[in-house]
């Protein structure tokens, strides 16, 4: 791995390391003053420091983790989903499969919106069916096979597919299966979900208000059906700089805070008044290529990237022993990944410079971009990244966005290359792929487009779970390392620390935590 060598400077070097420290710590102390006092009212308040805002709470227009986050807490849907990938019943008190294009769901009688409207099929109806419209781009992945919901009573529903969809079920347990309240949305119209107006579920909180960029407040919604919080709001807080999460931990102005970096680690173990929780995640970090623009439209250029990246390595230096790197799409922790099947990648730049070659295309003073969020650990490995094609002639220029503004630039095609991650909240391995990679799907942000992997898509989603199905996964995982739409760089782990005084919090393995279950200790 290519290395950018430190800069000399004996002494001078030494001071500006201070000061960067200082300026680090002056900026933390301020984020956690910003809080607003929240440690006096911590047995009525829980705090909570996610790194970037929710983008919606309209839980079909979005597909990202801070808002699912945000909406878990609003909205509850017909089925929820244990850490060991199994599943209970939510909404739905129990459901029968009719056939395998059909699904009744009975629903619990008695629960209530946070408007004081009961919860009945017709809302069940609106809030899926909505998912099927152009709202529901974001999410297309999950709902595209569902045709109707049949209304049988104002407690039953009958869900039809298309065809059969083998993890159409489990993706109920996702946001996009959240249940709204009709007859909020229809009268809040385009500011349903925004700071502008409300959200509406029968979740353990209700929406109090979102300072976008800032924080979200809710507040316990007393009539859960499911027992209510035992503190009264939940304050979720966005920041950014992962010291000044940690600060806000070592000072008890944060009672949750996530994601602990690498760099924070080892300072939120060693305080006996944190517990870091740490699980492993069905998580891929990588660097997408725009397969729209030339050349990445070329199956030999993007090769020749892989060639060129020491995807090993860069794993290596940037997370210090956090996860690893990943060999497929697939994570290894879910079904049918062929992960430990597939060599460690080698870093050979000979056979990357005849792939450019054969490609048409010359290096040497090739001018591309690479686009991240702001997120550290991304920003480092786009400078290893930088560094290593250099060796080749190709200058990269680093392009570090806000969270919402890279999405929106992403979806507009204008990047070239870019990191971003891919977890699953899911635990199917169609929908390791089909978010990222189907043709159309709303975060396929590649533009990835093949016949042949649709098509293997839609063949292993029909099957039950089997030999057939699990060859029809490997010849995907195969397939796509050789179009290498993208590149494999991390797959990562939940590290979130949290005040020990804090009871009844257990991190999700699938990175959408539950918070109502948390209580203070005296």
């Amino acid at each position: 791995m290519s290395s950018i060598s430190p800069a000399s400077g004996g002494n001078k070097k030494e001071e500006r390391i201070v000061l960067r420290k200082s300026i680090l710590a002056l900026l933390a102390l301020a984020l956690v003053l910003s809080l607003g006092g929240a440690a006096f009212a911590a047995k009525d308040t829980l705090v909570v420091a996610d790194q970037y805002d929710a983008t919606t709470l309209d839980p079909i227009r979005h597909n990202d983790y801070p808002s699912s986050r945000a909406c878990h807490q609003i909205y509850d849907t017909l089925i929820f989903l244990n850490d060991d990938g199994s599943f209970r019943p939510g909404l739905a008190e129990k459901w029968e499969f009719v056939s395998g294009t059909a699904y009744k769901m009975y629903l619990r009688k008695g629960v209530k919106f946070h408007n004081g409207e009961e919860l009945k099929a017709v809302d069940v109806k609106f809030s899926l069916e909505r998912a099927t419209t152009e709202l529901g781009a974001q999410i297309k992945t999950y709902s595209q096979d569902l045709k109707e919901v049949e209304i049988v009573d104002d407690y039953t529903v009958i869900l039809h597919l298309k065809k059969e969809n083998f993890p159409f079920f489990a993706s109920l347990s996702h946001s996009w299966g959240s249940i709204v309240n009709k007859k909020e949305v229809e009268a809040q119209g385009e500011n349903y979900g925004t700071p502008a107006g409300t959200a509406v579920g029968t979740g353990p909180f209700k929406f109090g208000k979102w300072d976008k960029g800032d924080k979200y407040t809710f507040e316990r919604y007393d009539d859960y059906w499911d027992g209510k919080a035992q503190y009264k709001t939940l304050v979720v807080r966005s920041i950014p700089e992962p010291t000044a999460r940690t600060v806000g931990l070592e000072t008890g102005e944060v009672d949750i805070a996530y994601p602990t970096t690498t760099t924070e680690l080892k300072r939120v173990e060693e305080n006996p008044d944190l517990v870091l929780q740490r699980k492993p995640l069905a998580s891929t970090t990588y660097m997408g290529f725009n397969t729209t623009k030339k050349p990445f439209d070329d199956p030999r250029v993007r090769q020749a990237f892989n060639a060129a990246i020491d995807t090993v390595g860069i794993q290596k230096a940037v997370f210090r022993g956090v996860g690893k790197t990943p060999r497929t799409l697939i994570p290894s922790n879910i079904k049918y990944s062929i992960n430990d099947e597939i060599p460690e990648h080698k870093r050979d730049l000979e056979a990357a410079k005849k792939l450019f070659a054969e490609a048409g295309v010359k290096t040497d003073g090739w001018k591309v971009q690479i686009w991240t969020n702001e997120r550290k650990e991304r920003v480092d490995m786009a400078t290893i990244i930088q560094a290593q094609l250099q060796e080749l002639g190709i200058t990269a220029e680093i392009k570090v966005l806000e969270w919402g503004a890279y999405l929106d630039g992403l979806k507009k095609k204008e990047h070239d290359m870019f990191l971003l991650g891919w977890g699953l909240s899911v635990p199917d391995p169609d929908y390791a792929v089909a978010g990222l990679l189907e043709t159309g799907a709303g975060t396929n942000y590649t533009f990835f487009s093949d016949a042949k992997l649709d098509e293997l898509l839609a063949k292993g989603r029909a099957m039950s779970d089997g030999p057939e199905r699990a060859q029809v996964y490997k010849d995907m995982q195969l397939f796509i390392n050789e179009q290498c739409p993208m590149l494999f760089l991390h797959n990562d782990e939940s590290l979130v620390g949290v005040q020990k005084k804090l009871k009844g919090f257990s991190s999700s393995p699938f990175d959408v935590h539950t918070f109502y279950t948390a209580s203070f200790e005296e």
